[in-house]
């Protein structure tokens, strides 16, 4: 894997990451720091799971 695939691979991570913490805190009730580090927490594994579903889709 090249450093340019990588920077891509990490920076499209990090946009899943960012769209799915911001509808985490769209939906709870209330912002505690807590709440945010829980969205954080749930939102890492998504974004790899999006991120690796978009690649094996894409190699068909």
């Amino acid at each position: 894997m090249t450093r340019r695939r990588l920077g891509l691979l990490v920076a499209e991570t990090a946009a899943w990451q960012l769209v799915l913490s911001a509808l985490w805190i769209v939906l709870v009730s209330r912002v505690d720091p807590l709440e945010v580090y829980v969205g954080l927490g749930c939102a890492l594994p998504a974004a790899i799971a999006a991120v690796a579903a978009r690649r094996v889709v894409s190699t068909r």
